[in-house]
């Protein structure tokens, strides 16, 4: 583990605040600790618009007492009888709910995976001005590119450390490097505008600069000229990056807790089709490299691949264990942290190749 999660500090603090929970009188508790940094460098048309820097460290404590939950956040240096002693005064004037509580310790993960997840590439200020001006340059020598919009670079990590009172403990941390561009194409009322980006955890994985900006460009001026089609049936072939928006809006009908609140266009759709069967989407936690890879949840349990929909055919929910349990099932390991809050939520989502 990478020193700059600093895990053996961290583990202590989330250790001592589970213990400290345990002390004031909960059932159960969990406590999550966090800390990341980032870099980012701004330019337009040729000049430096915005510089950021950022590092942060939080920890959240959640507890439980009887069916009763509250959870408190604060930073890493806060004492960790004060916050326990807050939190368990809250859940015992909490309203009692039976589907909270900690994930079964027969699912927590055992062995965690490495999925190289993070570079220890540092990159400078400078580094990251220089690439935010090329990407752009490369964008406005695009014959058709009348403008910018703006171009942009970033790096930095993340890192999560959670401990729980039914004796789990992990951490992982994860690196991010990006690159962006947005330029305009045309002029008066037929301008159009469009993007490039890539966005990696290892700092070789990103397009380069030139490839970016090239790409936005390109993008921008095949926009130029659009007209209306005649009313009528037509063949319709999306744009790739459509297929984002899609899979989004299938997530969010699939997630255990709009089932569970009946607030899904899908709850009764279970085992039946809800598309072509020409589609098949997964889902992958484990993925190495992955946007969202993890090696634990949450909640500590071990998520593993999932045919969502297999051949236009819904097979299961996205599962945090209080959706889970409210749903009549068991959490397949979906459960993300927000704050002291655990929700179900996607990983790496994706809607697979077809046969074509």
């Amino acid at each position: 583990m990478t020193d700059k999660l600093d895990a053996a500090k961290l583990t202590d603090r989330v250790a001592a605040l589970v213990e400290a929970a345990k002390r004031a009188g909960a059932d159960a508790a969990d406590a999550v600790a966090v800390r990341g940094r980032s870099a980012g460098v701004s330019v337009r048309l040729g000049k430096v618009e915005a510089t950021e820097s950022a590092e942060s460290e939080d920890v959240s404590l959640r507890v439980f007492v009887g069916q009763r939950v509250a959870s408190v956040s604060a930073t890493a240096a806060s004492d960790p009888k004060a916050l326990a002693g807050r939190a368990v005064a809250m859940a015992r004037v909490s309203p009692e709910d039976p589907f909270q509580g900690l994930a079964d310790p027969a699912l927590l993960a055992r062995n965690l995976r490495d999925l190289d997840l993070f570079d220890p590439t540092e990159i400078s200020a400078d580094q990251l001005k220089d690439a935010a001006l090329a990407a752009e340059a490369a964008a406005l020598a695009v014959k058709g590119v009348t403008n910018s919009a703006g171009s942009s670079a970033g790096a930095g990590f993340g890192g999560l450390v959670l401990a729980t009172s039914a004796g789990f403990v992990g951490q992982y941390v994860a690196s991010r490097f990006s690159r962006s561009t947005s330029v305009i194409a045309g002029e008066g009322t037929g301008m159009e505008r469009d993007y490039e980006y890539s966005s990696h955890q290892h700092f070789s994985d990103l397009d380069t600069p030139q490839d970016i900006g090239r790409k936005a460009g390109e993008r921008a001026v095949r926009r130029l000229g659009a007209r209306k089609a005649a009313t009528g049936p037509v063949d319709v072939v999306f744009d790739p990056r459509v297929a984002r928006g899609i899979a989004g809006h299938l997530a969010g009908a699939i997630n255990g807790a709009s089932v569970a609140r009946k607030t899904s266009f899908l709850r009764d759709m279970m085992g039946k089709r809800v598309a072509s069967a020409a589609i098949t989407v997964t889902d992958e936690p484990l993925r190495r490299r992955g946007q969202a890879s993890r090696p634990f949840d949450g909640e500590g349990v071990e998520g593993e691949k999932l045919l969502m929909v297999e051949r236009g055919v819904l097979n299961h929910w996205f599962l945090s264990t209080s959706a889970a349990r409210e749903l009549g099932l068991v959490t397949n390991g979906r459960g993300s942290r927000s704050g002291s809050s655990v929700s179900p939520s996607s990983t790496n989502l994706a809607i697979e190749p077809g046969e074509r």
